[in-house]
């Protein structure tokens, strides 16, 4: 077999990259009134955050644009603080935090602490109680996510929502384009690895077959307890937690 021929099997024996069909999406004006409200509100919370040395991202529908009435507002830290400092930075000003939770989705995630800065839990600060692995980084960057810069500067990103469906925003609004079945271009739109995008689509297929969207592990932290003290409480209970943090060498 001569090598041009091998070269041209191996061609053939590739996968393809196939390109989905995209509709478009045209925000109305209140669209873009509300998206641009969400945006300031998670700009000031993060400059509030950057302001005391504390790096964060926004990410989901305000990343993208795809915003509703009940969108969150997601603000990330992706790396691990002391919960005592976060506080402080909250209280100096003048946050008031309506509830403090710590959530494992799975058995194999990190945990992180959620906090909860309006009474419907809408507007939220998170941070991962151990190291993240790169996959999870990449979990946010799938769902579409911003800096601070790049939100003052009116950066939209392209994500997939909870629907599997692919945002690409554009100058009226978005482009939508099926997720399954199109995976290898996702990835490449999105800047994430393919096996991040197959692990999110089997996580939200089976979410949906299911039909239910409960987590790993969540506990609600009481005000007499700081993060640390109740995470470390539930490490003496769960062998899953317990692994996890000694994978991280936090125990």
């Amino acid at each position: 077999m001569s090598a041009a021929y091998k070269s041209v099997l191996e061609m053939v024996r590739e996968k393809v990259e196939k390109t989905p069909e995209y509709r478009e999406v045209e925000y109305t004006p209140d669209h873009w009134v509300l998206l641009a409200e969400l945006r300031r509100t998670a700009g000031e919370l993060m400059s509030v955050l950057a302001s005391r040395g504390l790096y964060s991202v926004v990410h989901g529908s305000i990343a993208r644009g795809d915003v509703h009435e009940k969108s969150d507002i997601d603000v990330f830290i992706p790396y691990v603080i002391s919960s005592f400092k976060l506080e402080q930075v909250l209280e100096d000003a003048g946050l008031k935090v309506y509830s403090r939770t710590i959530i494992m989705a799975t058995p194999q995630s990190t945990p992180k602490a959620y906090y909860a800065l309006d009474p419907e839990e809408r507007v939220v600060i998170s941070y991962p109680l151990a190291k993240l692995k790169p996959r999870e980084i990449e979990f946010y960057k799938f769902g579409g996510m911003l800096e601070l810069e790049e939100l003052e500067r009116g950066v939209r990103k392209p994500g997939v929502n909870k629907k599997l469906v692919l945002i690409v925003p554009s100058e009226k609004g978005h482009l939508e384009a099926p997720v399954i079945g199109f995976e290898s271009y996702v990835a490449r739109v999105i800047g994430v690895s393919v096996d991040t995008v197959l692990e999110r689509v089997r996580v939200l297929t089976r979410r949906d077959e299911v039909g239910r969207t409960g987590v790993f592990l969540k506990i609600n932290v009481p005000s007499t307890l700081s993060i640390e003290e109740a995470l470390a409480e539930e490490t003496t209970r769960n062998q899953y937690l317990r692994r996890v943090l000694v994978e991280a060498d936090l125990l």
